[in-house]
């Protein structure tokens, strides 16, 4: 049985899932612009920026990534929102950074929103994943530096009993790692790098706020980048690039006109 869909008049509003791409309101996709200045509300969390959040009229943005005493708004809580709003007839967007299914939990809303009989569309956005480290100078792949590219997860589910992300495989991949909401954990997964025999002297870049306004680079090796991080102070949200194709970056970074303020590792 689906849960109550339907409102007194028998309109039932519909669900949007858009990505609003890496924060630069210019690559927002031309529907994910048209479906947010259509919708009756907007649910987002920080990771759109500050210049798409704010050209939503405050009166009809909900924010649903913190609360007041900084914590996070529960999943839970989110999902039920969704199904409320569209029961009550309402056009809702459920705007979120980068692109909604990769590490945005857009899955698990689309699959809550499917049990609940409400009628939703999934709008991809430009990943951060990719776009973060573009905007860098850092192509992800490189026919002389890497054939293939993972992605993965800084920060998994705390109530996991152990992570599913296979650090010793992805060292003996050869190819690209790029690692979302990793900045905390920096320690930790560069240690289980070296202890899988990635070597220390492997590039790494950060990447701060891709394509936003304050938009910072730091780059460095497996062995120093937590000490760059600390020196140049890197913050969330941030992007982790490691492998060959980082040190590309210091080829081009002259020329390149998009870029961020740049922090240097030895």
């Amino acid at each position: 049985m689906s849960e109550g869909t339907e409102t007194a008049d028998g309109e039932v509003g519909t669900v949007s899932l858009v990505g609003s791409g890496p924060g630069d309101p210019d690559l927002l996709t031309v529907k994910a612009a048209e479906l947010i200045e259509e919708a009756d509300v907007v649910l987002h969390d920080k990771l759109p920026g500050p210049e798409i959040l704010g050209r939503i009229p405050e009166e009809k943005r909900e924010d649903v990534g913190k609360r007041a005493g900084g914590e996070w708004t529960p999943q839970e809580y989110t999902n039920r929102r969704l199904v409320e709003l569209a029961r009550e007839g309402k056009s809702v967007v459920r705007l979120k950074g980068g692109d909604p299914f990769v590490f945005g939990r857009g899955g698990e809303e689309a699959e809550h929103l499917a049990e609940a009989g409400i009628p939703f569309e999934v709008v991809p956005g430009v990943t951060s994943a990719i776009a973060g480290p573009a905007v860098a100078g850092i192509p992800v792949t490189h026919r002389d530096h890497a054939s293939s590219v993972s992605f993965v997860t800084g920060h998994e589910d705390p109530t996991k009993e152990e992570s599913a992300v296979d650090w010793e495989a992805l060292a003996a991949t050869g190819g690209t790692i790029v690692v979302l909401m990793g900045v905390g954990k920096l320690p930790a997964y560069t240690a289980e790098l070296r202890d899988a025999g990635l070597a220390g002297d492997t590039p790494v870049a950060l990447v701060e706020r891709a394509t936003w306004p304050d938009m910072r680079v730091a780059t460095g090796t497996l062995d120093t980048i937590v000490d760059v991080r600390d020196d140049v102070g890197i913050e969330p949200p941030a992007i982790t690039v490691i492998g060959d194709v980082a040190a590309t970056r210091d080829r081009v970074v002259e020329f390149l006109r998009n870029d961020g303020e740049r922090g240097e590792g030895e």
